[in-house]
Parts: C-alpha cells; sequence; structure tokens
C-alpha cells in the first residue's frame, strides 16, 4: 500500500516521523510524495501556535481532498491538546494517535484496514516512560537526528508543551550511544541531539547531561555532534568543560531567550533574567570563540509595552546573536498568558518586522567575520551545478560542482550571497575532493 506522510514542528516531530517511516517500509509499505495518489495518508501534527494548529488541520483536509477513500492518520501534539474533542473536530481521520504508541504504528494501522472501524488511541496518562525508538538510516537527510528526550516542566506561562508531551523522561544512555554508534558506522557524518527539553536530559534517570555528552564525544568515527536547542540554565560548568575540550562538538548552540525584558522574562515564567543569561553567553564565547549562538524570540507577549520591546531590542543588540527565529505571540487557551489583556496584532506584526531585520542584518554580521577563512563544510543537496551545506558553526555555505551528499569539503569563504556564503575548494585538498565529485 502506498503512504505519504506530513511532518510540522520541532525536530523532535522530524524524528518521529523517520521512525514511523522506517516502520512502515520494513513491514511492506510503499512510501510516496505526500500530494501522490496514496492508500494512506500520515499526519505528524504540531501545536505550539495557533498557527501550527491550523496548519494541522489544514493538511488532515487536503489529504482527504487528494483520496476521499483514503486512510487518514493524525497523530501528535495537535492531537493531544484537542484530544477531548478531536473525533468531533475533526471527522476526517481515521486513526487517531496522540504522543504515545506511535511506535505500534504497524500494528495500527493494518488493525484499521482488516476492521475499518475508526481508531482512537488516546491516554489520559501518557507520560510514565519514555516511548523508545531506535532509527539506523535516515531516507532523506545527510545529518543525523537522535531524540534523547521527552516532555518538559518548565510551565512556561505561554505554552502547552507540558499538557501535551508530558513528563520529562529520558532514553536510556546505553540506548543512545547504540545508536548514534549505528548512524555513524552507516555513514552520518553529523548527529544533532534532539528533545522537548534536551538538556534537562537524565533527571529521571539520575544522570545528567553532561554525562551522556561525555560518552558520546568518545565514539569513533563522529565527526560533528550538535545539540538542537538547549536552556542557558542547563549550560553548567560542567557542560562547559566538555565542549570546550572536544572539538566533536559544534561552535553552534541555539539557546532560547525568549524576551530581552527582564519584566516580561518574569511574565513568561522564564527561569532567568537578562544579566544571568549574558553571563552564560560570555562564558560560552570564553569557551569557544567565534561561536554561533542562535535564540528564539517571542514578541508581542502580554505585558510588553513598547518600553520593553525597546529592552528586548537592546539586550539582542549587546549579545549579538547570529540570528533571531521570530515568532508573534500566539495565545493558547487555559494558560495563564492567555487571561493577561492581548496585544493587538498589528503591533506584533510590526514588532516581529523589526525583529526579522535586526536578524538579517545580525547574520550578515557574523557571516562577514569569517570571509578568506578556511572551513570544512558538509555538503547537503545539490541544485544547478552548486553544492550546499553548512559549516560547524552552522554557515549556509554554496560551493561550484555536484558533491555527493556526506562529502565533507574543506572551503576558503569568499563573500556573502545572503542567505549563503560562497566558498572555493581549497586547492590542497582538491584531489581528495576530486574522489567525492559526481558528474551531472
Amino acid at each position: 500500500m502506498k503512504v505519504g506522510l506530513y511532518t510540522l514542528g520541532c525536530k523532535v516531530n522530524t524524528y518521529e516521523s523517520e521512525y514511523v517511516l522506517n516502520e512502515l517500509k520494513k513491514n511492506g509499505f510503499t512510501i510516496n510524495k505526500f500530494d501522490d495518489i496514496n492508500d494512506i495518508y500520515i499526519i505528524n501534527t504540531c501545536t505550539v501556535t495557533n498557527t501550527s494548529d491550523s496548519k494541522s488541520k489544514k493538511m488532515i483536509r487536503h489529504a482527504r481532498k487528494l483520496n476521499k477513500d483514503a486512510c487518514i492518520v493524525a497523530l501528535g501534539c495537535f492531537i493531544e491538546y484537542n484530544k477531548d474533542k478531536i473525533k468531533d473536530l475533526m471527522p476526517e481521520i481515521d486513526i487517531i494517535i496522540g504522543n504515545k504508541d506511535k511506535k505500534n504504528i504497524v500494528n495500527i494501522i493494518n488493525d484499521y484496514l482488516k476492521k475499518k472501524d475508526r481508531i482512537i488511541d488516546l491516554y489520559d496518562d501518557f507520560d510514565k516512560e519514555f516511548e523508545d525508538m531506535f532509527i539506523d538510516s535516515f531516507n532523506t537527510r545527510t545529518r543525523a537526528f537522535v531524540k534523547i528526550q521527552d516532555g518538559c516542566e518548565n510551565f512556561c506561562s505561554y505554552c502547552v508543551i507540558p499538557r501535551v508531551r508530558g513528563k520529562c523522561r529520558s532514553k536510556k544512555k546505553e540506548e543512545v550511544l547504540k545508536e548514534i554508534n549505528s548512524l555513524v558506522k552507516n555513514g552520518y557524518k553529523e548527529i544533532i541531539l534532539t528533545g522537548i527539553h534536551t538538556g534537562n536530559y537524565g533527571v529521571d534517570l539520575g544522570i545528567t547531561f553532561a554525562d551522556l555528552l561525555k560518552e558520546i564525544v568518545k565514539i569513533e568515527g563522529l565527526e560533528r555532534l550538535r545539540i538542537s536547542s538547549i536552556e542557558i540554565t542547563e549550560i553548567t560548568d560542567e557542560v562547559l568543560d566538555i565542549i570546550k575540550d572536544n572539538k566533536v562538538i559544534v561552535n553552534h548552540f541555539h539557546i532560547p531567550i525568549q524576551s530581552g525584558s527582564d519584566k516580561v522574562l518574569k511574565l513568561m515564567n522564564r527561569k532567568y533574567d537578562t544579566n544571568k543569561f549574558i553571563e552564560i553567553i560570555n562564558k560560552i564565547r570564553e569557551a569557544v570563540p567565534d561561536v554561533s549562538i542562535t535564540t528564539d524570540i517571542i514578541t508581542g507577549h502580554p505585558g510588553e509595552n513598547d518600553e520593553e520591546f525597546e529592552n528586548t531590542l537592546k539586550t539582542i543588540n549587546e549579545i549579538q546573536f547570529s540570528k533571531l527565529h521570530v515568532f508573534p505571540y500566539s495565545p493558547r487557551d487555559n494558560t495563564p498568558s492567555s487571561k493577561l489583556p492581548q496585544i493587538p496584532d498589528y503591533v506584533k506584526k510590526n514588532q516581529t518586522d523589526i525583529l526579522l531585520e535586526l536578524s538579517k542584518k545580525l547574520e550578515i554580521k557574523y557571516m562577514k567575520k569569517f570571509i578568506s577563512k578556511d572551513t570544512d563544510v558538509l555538503i547537503e543537496v545539490t541544485k544547478d551545478g552548486y553544492s550546499y551545506g553548512h559549516t560547524t558553526n552552522y554557515l549556509a555555505v554554496k560551493v561550484i560542482g555536484t558533491f555527493k551528499s556526506s562529502t565533507m569539503l574543506r572551503v576558503k569563504l569568499i563573500n556573502v550571497e545572503y542567505p549563503y556564503i560562497y566558498g572555493e575548494i581549497i586547492k590542497d585538498d582538491e584531489d581528495e575532493n576530486q574522489d567525492q565529485f559526481q558528474m551531472e
């Protein structure tokens, strides 16, 4: 049977979708593009914002339009958030799965195909144990994700993720190491550790994130280890020592600040103020010169007036992030922030535009620091005679020539062609690189 899968949201969703695809392939299903005419459509949903909800509903309805007789499977956070009303809210769905039992996707689909009765697979208590998954290859990626953790207990005042992902729970350290070893042996040069609250890994196992990092960096053949996102409060001195002493860990960290105003951070129930954030950022930069630090910003949170927004701009400019991921505040039902006086959408849009323009300036400024420098680029895709990839500090680079994905090229960075830096292959490595060259 033909299956199309569409993923919304975070890197954890990406990992879980990859697991689902692998399990279906192993059991004889044919994986197609989502927009093809398929027998089964799977939508891995997201609910982090109202926009995410809208996109999730849109893709579910789109699947039904593609084939009115298909089996529609919807799973994940949007389902979990709406589980009390989902069966009536989305009559298009044939199989409803929350954030438990994704591992059993094959059995659930086969059960539906036999009986043709709607399946609703939801639990009141779904977060007692980590739902372990194992992936040894990815269908379309040159970098491999490894999900090490699920759940969040930060309870930020704007967020529903603790409700839909549950308590913090972690993959056993031995299983993490086994999975990474397998991926490295299968040719993956870069591993990305991901989770809902990645840096809180091990809280349920009696170990720390640093304990896990110490073991991962010893894995033979691993060239790059990237952390998808980490909270500033989880970058301990022990973690910093590991980062400083191991070249395997890339010099790029995504650290959400959410606001540069102490007043707004308190309203958000974040666990730091701007002084603490800046203090730890300075420690990171002492340990890793030229590090790239990207961040998330929520603009238009209730309580953010013009003065607070200016404080955010001031903090961003002081820290000099290399990129901003900007999200206009989206009220979520039954969260503390949703009960406060709301900021008009036009204000949020204006603030978003200002922040996006600032982000572009910061990106270009950071990129220009590396002009005329030599670096390694992991090639990911090729198009129109160019190959594209990323450096260890996550600069997007393009070079002339068509190279195999997962090739590591040594290049000199020449000039900024935003959003890329153009790179030239270093002559001394020409023979080595030529072995990786593919003629179109």
